[in-house]
């Protein structure tokens, strides 16, 4: 692990540990807050304290994955913040369940796309994503938490529970559909997720690329 590699891990960890997985969860709790059900109010999750949201097993997990691929050359990582509680009966509106799921994603979408402001700006001022300068760390940064918001956001909307994606999936589909698809997910839905993880390379990186390219004004990814 060379002393960028390790600068990029330490970095994706304390952006998603004090950033981006609170952002997402308190998008939910917000929403699910503003459409009628108030369970993420009652437990305090309508904040955005990391502590409120660290969950200890998908915590650590991240910082072990993203430590260890690291050392592949590769710090990126798997892991969750603390999963937002929502009755689903309390909501009003007819696609609040999948408003209330969507507003996680959409909210990695928003920081990726306050994150690309700074890189834009840093970059024209002829500042680097690397670690040889305090301004090009600053451009690392903004590159990191790019990457990072936009893959949580792809990643979340793959619709396989427990996902977002699901929800919203759901959502959509006429009642008897929806009620195979989810008696099939709760029966490989599991299954279906770790597969998805496996090979969330595949997945996630051809849409990542393009995305984040767009964001940065320039290739940065390729």
């Amino acid at each position: 692990m060379n002393s960028l590699h390790l600068a990029e891990a330490v970095i994706w960890i304390v952006l998603f540990l004090l950033i981006s997985g609170p952002v997402h969860e308190c998008a939910h709790a917000f929403v699910a807050w503003k459409l009628g059900d108030g369970t993420a109010k009652l437990f305090g999750r309508v904040t955005l304290d990391p502590i409120k949201h660290f969950d200890p097993v998908g915590g650590t997990l991240l910082v072990v994955s993203v430590l260890l691929n690291a050392l592949g050359g590769s710090p990126v990582g798997f892991g969750w913040a603390k999963p937002t509680p929502v009755n689903p009966y309390n909501l009003r509106g007819r696609h609040a369940d999948s408003l209330v799921a969507a507003a996680g994603p959409f909210s990695n979408l928003v920081l990726a796309a306050i994150f690309a402001v700074g890189f834009r700006l840093l970059w024209a001022a002829n500042f680097f994503p690397d670690n040889t300068s305090a301004g090009n760390m600053a451009t690392l940064v903004c590159l990191v938490g790019m990457e990072l918001n936009v893959v949580l956001m792809i990643f979340n909307l793959i619709p396989i529970a427990p996902l977002d994606g699901s929800h919203v999936l759901l959502d959509f589909l006429n009642p008897r559909t929806a009620n195979d698809v989810r008696g099939f997910m709760n029966q490989y839905g599991l299954i279906l997720l770790i597969l998805v993880v496996i090979f969330a390379g595949q997945i996630v990186v051809p849409l990542l690329i393009p995305i984040v390219n767009f964001l940065a004004g320039v290739q940065i990814l390729a």
